[in-house]
């Protein structure tokens, strides 16, 4: 059975529905990116990598082929295209008692795929912040 918190995420990403990430993300929430060093803390960044990742990381041809839950974790394996590069990667996410995610961690390989989407990520989150 799909966790409420990973449901949640699913509709936000069929739907683009960004608002839900104000519902499903804690306030002290972690974000860990597979192009940064450093943890991105907090519900204000980790939104704004989120929506950039679903800009870019999340195009139609993004989906999750493996999906395993344990209690308060779920470990989402994903692969997509961007540009004409396989890209293939997890999210771990782990979530509260709330149903509120507190730790978002992105890995991705191959080292062309995280090449890219490093370029891609640079370029949607500069045109946020503008």
């Amino acid at each position: 059975m799909t966790p409420v918190v990973i449901e949640k995420w699913h509709k936000l990403l069929e739907t683009r529905d960004m608002s839900l990430l104000d519902e499903i993300l804690a306030e002290d929430v972690n974000f860990y990116s597979p192009v940064v060093h450093t943890v991105q803390a907090g519900k204000a960044i980790t939104k704004m990598y989120l929506m950039g990742a679903a800009m870019t990381i999340g195009n139609e041809g993004f989906k999750y082929v493996r999906e395993v839950y344990d209690d308060g974790f779920a470990l989402l394996e994903f692969e997509t295209e961007m540009n004409g590069i396989f890209v293939n990667g997890v999210d771990m996410i782990s979530w509260n008692e709330d149903n509120q995610i507190t730790e978002f961690k992105v890995m991705i390989r191959p080292l062309k795929a995280v090449n890219m989407v490093h370029q891609m990520m640079g370029a949607a989150l500069g045109g946020m912040q503008k």
